[in-house]
């Protein structure tokens, strides 16, 4: 537990508050310190890196636009292939999309279907569950390309969004981490 609280202790030091931002009444967590800081970004990946472990994971699926940044090193401190889900329109040829319900409005992913197979297991990555909306899209877009969830790891946790009770049916059994709660 120890090491857990160290980690824990260093990621919270290295994310800055971030007040009335993008628009007031907002406080934006900042990971732009801890991504500078190269002790803080390695054991981040590192502890990304055992869940992908644990949970079986062939292949790392990031969520944009943070979610690339942690997924790849990831990726490749794991050994496994990752994967974009961007915005619609962002990726180049044939796609699969899945389009979801904002709080404000409705949005769309997509994924290069061809670079997920039966055989995988998909780790899915991101840098905050929130609301839980993209998170519970791309576990959708995952499984409708013929892949297996298994699971979700986010550096952290905005517990009073309710992310955790949106995205929890979708991910059916896989575990959903958050190595930070806030």
């Amino acid at each position: 537990m120890t090491e857990l609280t160290d980690i824990s202790a260093l990621l919270l030091n290295r994310i800055r508050d971030v007040a009335d931002h993008p628009k007031p009444g907002v406080m934006f967590k900042d990971i732009t310190p801890l991504l500078a800081d190269p002790e803080a970004f390695t054991a981040l990946s590192d502890a990304l890196a055992q869940i992908a472990g644990r949970t079986g994971a062939t292949k790392i699926v990031g969520l944009e636009a943070r979610g690339f940044i942690l997924g790849a090193p990831v990726a490749v401190r794991a050994g496994l292939g990752f994967i974009p889900v961007r915005k619609a329109g962002k990726l180049p040829g044939a796609t699969l999309s899945q389009a979801y319900d904002l709080e404000y409005g409705s949005a769309e992913i997509e994924v290069h279907a061809e670079d997920l197979s039966v055989a995988d297991r998909v780790l899915v990555i991101d840098d905050v569950l929130a609301t839980g909306g993209t998170a519970e899209a791309s576990v959708q877009l995952i499984r409708r390309a013929g892949a297996d969830v298994a699971g979700l790891a986010v550096l952290m946790e905005l517990g009073f969004l309710g992310g955790r009770a949106r995205v929890e049916p979708a991910l059916a059994g896989a575990p959903l981490e958050a190595l930070l709660m806030l």
